[in-house]
């Protein structure tokens, strides 16, 4: 394709960097070096693996506070949030250093023999990331992807690629061999669909839009490749009448106005028990009106633009004359994608903020009446990525937990990702799972070996 790629900075609006614009072409070159450094990396010693994993990890830490700056800057996300962000990277690497001497197999007593199984890696994989949060999702499938002896097509958002052309750099820096990874920034309509064409390609793994991932599923399916697909949500946080209601109104900001409510896991569908519903919305909008959205480098910002002024536009089109509108906090003005924080209320479980995926800073409260009535509400709705739950009642917390279709669940908070645990979602949030060591079944083919032992 070629050409110069514009990337924007989303609180100012300003050109923050030109990269090069790849097409169709490089990413086949791309495919062409990973399938070349393929056999070498497949073939190093696990420990030797290990350590270089250990090292890219070590040079991630090194540069974390540059890659922080870089993300909030590129992505428009506070700066706090981004160091975060950046260390759950280190800690993602750190993690999966540990698995190339971990891949385990199993032994199964046959007849006349012994067989044993062991896990392969699938060879190229192409990784497809969002501009949400663009290096944390592409080291959940990076990390993972490199320890079980894969090499990597990635390619990062064209909105977001930065922190994942510095990785490109930083990765050949500490050790990784030339064509093990490998960055192409393109558009998802010819690059993306290239790599999910490409019969070099073993698998992808795409984080993003529910539409999008149903078209790679069935672009993917031509050459039966894998896939691993984290698609939408539409979570919701319920909240009962018995909950602490100060620490559940304390944490829901968060929960849904975090990166400016761009999260798949925003927990944007409040519900609240009908007889405690005066009293938390009160104590809500407490917490949302003092939410400061500002400058993503401002170290008091807890919530900065969104990506897009088209992305606003989308998040704004729920905001019609019709919708109620409770409380909305306050954001800047002038340049910059700003969006006040907003809450509706009362929202009903029919109207299109309580079905659709808004991501963007507006959360929706809907009351229940009791146990029953919570359940059904949170279960009606295509997606089951994460939610939380919050009562007092330790019988009532599981009996919902189970209850409740969705990948990921937190009682009496509202986190949904951690490096040591599977994550993924339940219907049309995907399939698949990332993070934990499920991730490692994700990127390897189990192989069976049968010995005979019969004397002759």
């Amino acid at each position: 394709m070629g050409g110069q790629l514009s990337v924007l900075e989303p609180a100012t609006e300003t050109v923050l960097a030109e990269v090069a614009r790849a097409g169709t072409e490089e990413v086949d070159r791309a495919v062409a070096r990973a399938k070349a450094a393929l056999p070498a990396w497949r073939a190093l010693a696990p420990a030797e693996r290990a350590r270089i994993l250990h090292g890219l990890a070590d040079a991630i830490a090194a540069h974390r506070e540059e890659l922080a700056v870089l993300e909030a800057r590129n992505a428009g996300k506070a700066i706090g949030d981004a160091r975060g962000e950046m260390g759950m990277v280190v800690d993602t690497f750190r993690y999966y250093a540990g698995a190339p001497e971990r891949l385990l197999g199993d032994t199964i007593p046959v007849e006349g023999g012994q067989a044993f199984t062991v896990r392969e890696p699938l060879g190229v994989v192409g990784l497809i990331t969002p501009w949400n949060f663009p290096l944390t999702i592409a080291s959940w499938k990076l990390a993972p992807a490199l320890a079980a002896g894969n090499t990597i097509v990635l390619k990062p958002a064209e909105l977001t690629p930065l922190t994942a052309l510095r990785f490109e750099q930083l990765a050949l820096e500490a050790g990784l061999p030339e064509g093990v990874v490998n960055v192409v920034v393109g558009p998802g309509r010819t690059c993306g669909q290239r790599l999910v064409e490409h019969p070099d390609v073993a698998k992808i793994a795409f984080t993003g839009s529910t539409e999008v991932g149903r078209t790679i599923a069935a672009g993917a399916a031509a050459s039966i490749k894998r896939v691993t697909l984290e698609l939408g949500g539409k979570s919701a946080n319920i909240v009962f009448a018995d909950a602490d209601l100060e620490a559940a109104a304390a944490a829901a900001p968060a929960a849904v106005f975090g990166n400016a409510g761009q999260d798949c896991c925003a927990r944007s569908r409040i519900l609240v028990q009908e007889d405690v519903l005066e009293r938390f919305l009160e104590l809500l909008e407490t917490h949302v009106t003092s939410l400061r959205v500002g400058d993503p480098l401002d170290e008091a910002t807890q919530m900065g633009p969104l990506i897009s002024a088209a992305q606003r536009e989308t998040v704004a089109s729920f905001l019609d004359g019709q919708a109620p509108v409770a409380f909305r906090g306050s954001a800047p003005e002038g340049a910059g994608f700003w969006f006040a924080p907003t809450v509706l209320a009362p929202v009903k479980a029919s109207d299109r903020v309580a079905r659709e995926e808004v991501f963007g800073p507006i959360a929706a409260v809907i009351s229940f009446r009791d146990e029953a009535d919570a359940i059904a509400l949170a279960n009606d709705t295509i997606y089951g990525l994460s939610g939380s739950i919050w009562t007092r009642d330790g019988a009532r917390a599981l009996r919902v937990a189970r209850a409740v279709q969705t990948g990921v669940l937190s009682i009496n908070a509202n986190t949904s990702v951690r490096v040591t645990t599977p994550f993924g979602g339940f219907k049309q949030s995907g399939y698949g799972r990332e993070l934990g060591p499920h991730a490692l079944e994700a990127y390897t083919e189990v192989k069976t070996i049968y010995y005979a032992t019969e004397a002759r």
